[in-house]
């Protein structure tokens, strides 16, 4: 998996190196490229990439451009798509990638391009920045989970027979880790269903005890149900496990195509831990 960059960038953005620090409202978030993140080797191959394949296509109208941010800015090479503001190198990368992702789709666009940002926000008590990490070109990982995930669906079109020897290997996996708590899980449609099995799992694989006050060990409603299966989704997407979006309704009724979807994720990253004596 992907490191988690988001600790990463512990120092404080100085203020006085902002760009738009004067263009910003209160009230009003502003993304942008840190400068040392400019500099990656990466990011400067994927803009000398989108700039070569636009020159090529304008070729005919004798439009060459040498910088994405100078010579995009004001929309005319856009045309009527949409007019990028300010020379803003992220918000055109985007747009970027997207125009030729559908006019071109063939064209090799190298994955897991990721750049440090700051997000700036006006306050009442002035500027509030935050850092963090955004991928301007797909992750790599999370077009294989999307794939292995789509492959539940040709499962249940295509080899429903097929679906009962996939719960097993699942269930086996589950009881593994839940077992040394006393539990053993036999009813796939309705043991997930509350969040319960899946929380505790969760803890088992990831080295950790949840608070009993954090989730509702035997819930008695709809309510309390669905706190725990909004929990599952949220431990799963911060440790990064889940890339793919699903529904936590879809557990409480019982979906079995997304519980094996979860499943599947926890088992791809954790199906080779060793069960502890």
């Amino acid at each position: 998996m992907e490191p988690d960059f988001l600790n990463a960038f512990a120092q404080p953005t100085a203020f006085n190196q902002l760009p738009f620090e004067n263009d910003i409202v209160q009230g009003e978030k502003k993304k942008v490229i840190k400068p040392t993140s400019r500099n990656d080797p990466k990011l400067e191959g994927l803009q000398v990439l989108l700039m070569d394949w636009i020159n090529s296509t304008l070729k005919q109208e004798h439009i060459i451009i040498k910088s994405l941010e100078e010579d995009l800015f004001d929309g005319l090479i856009l045309h009527h798509l949409l007019a990028i503001l300010k020379k803003d190198l992220l918000s055109t990368l985007h747009l970027l990638i997207a125009i030729a992702k559908h006019f071109q789709p063939d064209l090799a666009i190298p994955p897991n391009i990721h750049v440090e940002v700051v997000i700036i926000e006006r306050t009442a008590k002035g500027l509030k920045t935050e850092n963090a990490v955004e991928y301007i070109t797909d992750c790599k990982e999370t077009l294989e989970d999307q794939s292995n995930t789509d492959a539940f669906d040709e499962l249940f079109t295509h080899a429903p027979d097929k679906l009962e020897a996939v719960k097993e290997v699942f269930l086996q996996f589950v009881n593994k880790h839940v077992g040394k708590l006393g539990l053993n899980v036999k009813d796939f449609e309705n043991q997930f269903a509350d969040g319960v099995i899946l929380l505790l799992l969760i803890g088992q694989l990831q080295g950790f005890f949840l608070n009993l006050r954090d989730f509702f060990l035997n819930p008695s409603s709809e309510t309390e149900m669905f706190h725990n299966v909004n929990l599952v989704m949220d431990l799963l997407t911060d440790e990064g496990v889940l890339n793919v979006p699903l529904n936590p309704e879809d557990i409480m009724c019982r979906d079995v195509k997304t519980i094996l979807k979860i499943l599947y994720c926890l088992y791809s990253k954790y199906k080779t831990k060793k069960r502890e004596d």
